[in-house]
């Protein structure tokens, strides 16, 4: 990695006194890595590729593993198909946190902050049955790659907006969980990421603290009364974690959450506020920050009355869709010219409530385009965990076939397989579409999502 900051040093030493040369020469040393498993699509044992190497658990995370090291992930069809993500592993934590402020029954979320999309996956497994997630991040490009890895997890109880978090302030009251790892100046990811180093400064530490306050702001009204607002950084420094949380508790009416633990290694927080800290030479994992407030005051939302959307009409699934749904009585359907997309029906509301407010990037599973009765499954449903196998002609892959797929080039057509749309599934994941024109395969995987390195004989082999 790059030589730290000599001012970041400096404040280490004074610190950390007696533990700072085993600090500094943990941020010296190779990062390690981890990745998490989608529970709804694979489990550990008897696994193919990266997955079969996967050794010790992360403590706080059952789902979460180390790898001996860091592989070509681009070359795993696993990973594509959603069956992992790859994640720091003190960031899991998030998990272990959720579970002990999360109620039994449904709720709403928003995840401020999201992009890449790593926290919003593993809510949205930890999620009880019934709830709904807000997945939203403020620069679009970074939006883009949200929504791949959102479609790629495969639930079908999200919704991707792109918007600032001063445009949620109309939603008065509408979250029981917000979400908001904030905007940082990095600290915490010093040997994975030279820019963080290169772009650290205390003035940006300062500035961090301001957007961090700015936007902490412009969401608060958004929490229910009792609410619970989870904030965390990949940062070190006290201005931008404990005295954030102390800030909070002095300009709003809340208190601060206390979460349980035996994790050896986890260092409490020196503050009136419960805070929880991940250092690289106490845990096996990057810098990390998680403090949890609850809203004591504040109104309930209302939703007032919903305007219809007349782009997105609300009408019955079309029979030639239904087979593909394992539960379709679950689910609304929406039609948006001529793509077809379901939503959870307990959510249809609220969710067209917020078409009115945000700019919505992704919502549900989009199924299907139907052009004079033509059909034309989309990407989305492949990877949908929601999907009835049962009514799809799966062709089920070995590992060469499935990267030449994921090239998006021509894939051969098995002999055997006789119908129009084929599911491409490499080990039980599905990965995409192709479609059967009797002599060949038109291969539907979408371009912005192809793999675009050159595969030779040396590529890792499963």
């Amino acid at each position: 990695m790059s030589t730290l900051p000599a001012t970041f040093e400096e404040r280490i030493k004074k610190e950390f006194k007696d533990e700072a040369t085993a600090f500094i020469a943990a941020l010296q040393s190779p990062a390690p890595t981890s990745i998490r498993l989608n529970p709804g699509k694979i489990s550990p044992i008897n696994q193919p590729g990266i997955i079969s190497r996967c050794e010790k658990t992360v403590e706080w995370c059952p789902e979460g593993y180390y790898l001996p090291e860091r592989p070509l992930f681009t070359l795993d069809p696993c990973l594509h198909g959603g069956a992992y993500y790859v994640q720091e592993a003190s960031s899991m934590f998030l998990k272990y946190v959720l579970e002990q402020v999360l109620p039994s029954s449904p709720v709403r979320m928003l995840d401020l902050c999201a992009a890449p999309g790593g926290k919003s996956t593993l809510a949205a497994t930890v999620l009880p049955q019934g709830s709904l997630l807000v997945s939203n991040e403020v620069i679009r490009p970074r939006a883009a790659v949200l929504k791949e890895n959102i479609i790629k997890w495969g639930h079908d109880n999200i919704v991707v907006t792109n918007n600032d978090p001063a445009d949620f302030c109309q939603l008065e009251g509408a979250f029981d969980i917000i979400l908001t790892d904030a905007p940082c100046s990095g600290e915490g990811m010093f040997r994975k990421d030279a820019e963080a180093v290169k772009e650290w400064s205390e003035n940006n530490i300062r500035l961090c603290s301001e957007r961090q306050r700015r936007i902490l702001s412009d969401i608060w009204s958004c929490l229910r009364p009792g609410g619970i607002l989870i904030y965390s950084t990949c940062t070190y420094n006290r201005q931008e974690n404990e005295n954030i949380l102390e800030w909070l508790l002095s300009a709003y009416k809340a208190e601060s959450i206390e979460i349980r633990h035996s994790f050896e290694g986890i260092t409490p927080a020196d503050s009136q506020a419960y805070g929880y800290r991940f250092y690289p030479h106490k845990t096996v994992g990057e810098g990390f920050f998680i403090g949890v407030i609850r809203k004591t005051d504040g109104k309930e939302y209302s939703s007032g009355k919903i305007k219809k959307d007349k782009s997105n009409k609300p009408c019955p699934i079309p029979s030639e869709l239904r087979p593909y749904i394992q539960k379709p009585d679950n689910y609304s359907p929406w039609q948006d010219k001529n793509t077809w997309r379901i939503v959870p029906a307990e959510h249809a509301g609220f969710i067209q409530q917020l078409e009115r407010q945000l700019r919505i990037v992704y919502k549900g599973c989009e199924l299907a385009e139907i052009n004079n009765k033509k059909i034309r499954l989309l990407p989305a449903s492949a990877l949908w965990q929601g999907l009835n196998r049962q009514a799809c002609t799966v062709y089920e892959t070995d590992y060469q076939t499935a990267l030449t797929f994921l090239k998006k080039e021509e894939i051969p057509l098995p002999p055997e397989l006789s119908g129009n749309w084929l599911l491409v599934s490499y080990h039980g994941i599905g990965l995409g579409w192709c479609k059967n024109l009797g002599n060949r395969l038109n291969n539907y995987y979408p371009k912005e999502w192809r793999i675009r390195m050159q595969l030779n004989e040396n590529y890792i082999h499963n």
